[in-house]
C-alpha cells in the first residue's frame, strides 16, 4: 500500500533518517580513538592510509597536496609511519626521481581490523533485532544502496 507523504513530511522523515544514520556517540567515538591511539596511530597517519586505499600509491608531492601540509611536513609523517611499518617508499618504475608512497600490509590491515571491530558491533546490534526489524532493515539498506548508485552514476560538474 503506497504511503501518500506530503513534501514537509518527507523533509521531517528524512531529517529523522539523517539524525539516527549518523548518530555517533560520545562514548563510541572515544573508543574508538582510545583503540587507533592505543596502536600509535595519529588521526593524521588515518588519514595518510585512507589517501593511500584510495588513490593507490602516490608521490610525496601528491600525497602533500591530499593532505594540505607542506611536502616537509609529509616527509616526516611518511618517516614516522615508515618506521612503524605501515608504509613503503619505492621509486617509481617510470621515473626514478619520483618516490611513491605505498602502504604495506600492515598498514592496510588497520582498515581491516577497524572494519572487523565495527563488524562486531554492529553483528552486537543486530541481534537484538525482531525478525521483522530485521526484514525491514535489509529492504531499506538495499533501497539505500541503489539511491546511491543511482547518485554516483549522474555526471559531476568537475
Amino acid at each position: 500500500m503506497p504511503l501518500n507523504i506530503d513534501a514537509e513530511e518527507r523533509r521531517r522523515l528524512i531529517g529523522e533518517l539523517l539524525e539516527e544514520m549518523t548518530a555517533w556517540h560520545p562514548k563510541e567515538r572515544i573508543g574508538a580513538f582510545r583503540k587507533w591511539l592505543r596502536g600509535s596511530l595519529s588521526l593524521i597517519h588515518l588519514h595518510v592510509l585512507t589517501v593511500l586505499e584510495a588513490d593507490g600509491p602516490l608521490s610525496m608531492r601528491r600525497l602533500a597536496e591530499a593532505l594540505d601540509v607542506s611536502v616537509a611536513s609529509t616527509t616526516g609523517i611518511i618517516d614516522r609511519m615508515a618506521d612503524r611499518g605501515l608504509v613503503e617508499r619505492h621509486a617509481d618504475a617510470s621515473d626514478r626521481r619520483v618516490v611513491l608512497v605505498h602502504a604495506t600490509d600492515a598498514g592496510r590491515a588497520v582498515f581491516r581490523d577497524l572494519e572487523a571491530g565495527r563488524r562486531a558491533h554492529l553483528q552486537a546490534m543486530l541481534d537484538r533485532l525482531s525478525d521483522k526489524e530485521l526484514v525491514t532493515v535489509l529492504a531499506a539498506l538495499r533501497a539505500m544502496r541503489r539511491a546511491r548508485t543511482e547518485l554516483d552514476a549522474l555526471p559531476t560538474d568537475s
